[in-house]
């Protein structure tokens, strides 16, 4: 997972659309390859991505949906990719039995709730992260159920 100590969100100009040139620029080469494993991993699971600009965040933000539905959100960082998702507490158990690392689990709720919600921010800097991504993101699709 990375670790920086000054985190730099990318895609912050409003008036530039998150493009795949853009979004490669922004990123670099091996994190862009990285992005594209991500984007084949949504695609296999039926999942769509929606950029939109937030004035709020000031920044581009991807909205992974499933049937209209929020699975997660995706921000692009120097030096890594984030997946924020939320949950609510009849879901922590479902949380601490999933096949992740501990590292991954400790993530879960340690930015503070947000009304009901429980925030779980996952930093993917690495393709091994994506292994665990793909099981949230399974978890996550089960719960909307």
């Amino acid at each position: 997972m990375a670790t920086s100590s000054v985190p730099l969100q990318l895609l912050r100009d409003e008036q530039t659309f998150p493009f795949e040139d853009i979004i490669a620029q922004s990123l670099g080469e091996k994190l862009y390859d990285l992005y594209q494993l991500l984007l084949l991993n949504l695609k296999s699971a039926g999942l769509n991505l929606e950029w939109r600009y937030y004035k709020d965040g000031k920044a581009w933000l991807g909205k992974v949906t499933h049937n209209k539905k929020t699975v997660f959100w995706l921000s692009l960082w120097e030096g890594y990719i984030k997946a924020g998702f939320y949950f609510t507490e009849k879901h922590r158990s479902g949380v601490e039995d999933l096949d992740v690392s501990a590292e991954i689990k400790s993530a879960f709720g340690q930015t503070g709730n947000i009304g009901k919600l429980i925030p779980w921010i996952i930093d993917i800097d690495q393709e091994e992260s994506l292994s665990a991504l793909k099981k949230i993101i399974g978890f996550k699709v089960q719960a909307l159920k």
